[in-house]
């Protein structure tokens, strides 16, 4: 008896090789996300997934994409639609730290750069600046900006180097993501949005 395989959409196509491609990612490292891999993963065909990502490259690319949008929409939505609870800016940092660290975005970011994807933090720097400039005002809002900055470069130092140097330094394994609390509830644009307040 043979078994019939389910028709995916192009949507529920991609969908299901991010997903796929996601979970190698935590279990094997980026060095793992391979068309390949992603194929067997799924029950599909090495040309099913070149047809929707064109190559590797391309799959870690809208991986990268797919990783950090998730974290951005999430933000967004503390963010914008929870104004009238207390701030909460550590949930904040902690989605942002953990897309870096513990779904694997750090490590899937500095691979690809080294492997030779000199645009491998587009799709992350992107869907950040997106975020930043719905919660801000656009280009103009430079402090939002210059927040964002920091607490990125935070999270990615943390995914690589945040055990070992905290440990080396004395340090809390917490210690970047409290200082990054500590810049988020400091800014003047994004305090007063924890706090439901509107910006001066």
């Amino acid at each position: 008896m043979s078994i019939v395989r389910k028709r995916l959409s192009p949507e529920e196509s991609r969908s299901a090789a991010l997903e796929a491609a996601s979970a190698i990612l935590i279990e094997a490292g980026p060095q793992a996300v391979t068309l390949k891999a992603v194929a067997a993963r799924m029950g599909r065909t090495h040309a099913n997934l070149l047809h929707h990502f064109g190559s590797a490259a391309g799959l870690q690319m809208a991986l990268a994409a797919h990783l950090t949008g998730s974290v951005c929409d999430s933000i967004a939505e503390v963010i914008l639609q929870n104004r009238d609870s207390e701030p909460d800016p550590k949930r904040v940092v902690d989605m942002v730290f953990d897309t870096f660290d513990t779904k694997g975005a750090g490590p899937l970011a500095t691979w690809m750069i080294l492997s030779g994807n000199e645009n491998a933090l587009d799709p992350v720097v992107d869907a950040i600046h997106d975020l930043i400039d719905e919660i801000g005002e656009g280009h103009a809002d430079k402090s939002m900006h210059e927040d964002t900055l920091a607490i990125v470069l935070l999270a990615m130092g943390d995914a690589l180097l945040g055990e070992p140097l905290a440990k080396s330094l004395g340090l809390p394994r917490e210690a970047a993501r409290d200082i990054a609390a500590k810049l988020l509830m400091a800014s003047p644009r994004l305090a007063p949005r924890f706090k439901g307040e509107e910006a001066n």
